[in-house]
């Protein structure tokens, strides 16, 4: 009986310890990444009634657009606020923060690649589907425009090579949000058939960084560029 006692003791123990160290590790981690642009958003001022704010919310794609390509956000008055590595779920719990609260015209959404590639958890395409739907409905609520676009062509991940259906996963992705956007009458902008080769559904290596096949270089951001210009003249 005494023993019995003692290893059910014993067990309640390592829970309990094990839950603190959860807990304590919770308390230091901050999922969003709040503070990335916490400072540059503080300084922002308040746009006025001419002012037609466009941010483009992202990860590492929209985060290596603006170093590339700086001059592309500056002359254009748009605001980058893409965080590498980051996926629709970080995307959601910081929109308010980092979208909503700037007061945009307009924001652009590129979500989805981190999602496929399981930065945060196994992929549920349903689950990354409704986190773009919900940004998309936060931002109407809020009365600000919002432009769709693809996930950009890959054919895996480097840091994540166990993915090998990345491909079919994206192209699926696509589909529902291309789908989604006709139906609510969003304004869609396809990176995805301008920048994929056919044949094997990876970036077209003019488009990508080498020896990644992900990220796109300055030749890429070119593309895209000719692409999303339009679509932001056309909704303002």
């Amino acid at each position: 009986m005494k023993k019995n006692f003692l290893g059910q003791w014993m067990l309640l123990t390592i829970v309990c310890l094990g839950l603190s160290v959860g807990e304590t590790y919770a308390q230091k981690y901050e999922f969003a990444n709040f503070k990335r642009f916490a400072k540059d958003n503080s300084e922002l001022s308040k746009p006025t009634k001419k002012d037609k704010r466009v941010v483009f919310m992202g990860n590492s794609i929209t985060e290596g657009w603006i170093n590339t390509h700086p001059d592309f956000f500056k002359k254009n008055g748009y605001i980058s606020r893409g965080i590498g590595g980051q996926t629709s779920y970080q995307f959601l719990l910081r929109f308010r923060e980092d979208v909503i609260n700037l007061s945009p015209a307009l924001v652009v959404i590129n979500a989805g690649t981190n999602d496929v590639a399981e930065n945060t958890g196994p992929y549920v395409e349903d689950y990354t589907f409704g986190n773009i739907v919900s940004m998309v409905e936060l931002a109407k609520a809020n009365k600000i425009k919002v432009i769709l676009t693809s996930v950009l062509p890959a054919a895996g991940f480097g840091w994540n090579p166990k993915i090998t259906d990345a491909p079919q996963k994206i192209k699926a992705l696509n589909k529902r949000i291309e789908a989604y956007a006709k139906a609510n009458k969003i304004p869609y902008v396809d990176y995805y058939q301008s920048m994929v080769v056919p044949e094997t559904l990876a970036m077209n290596p003019e488009y990508a960084r080498a020896g990644d096949g992900v990220h796109p270089v300055s030749k890429g951001y070119d593309v895209m560029e000719g692409l999303i210009k339009v679509a932001i003249d056309k909704a303002l």
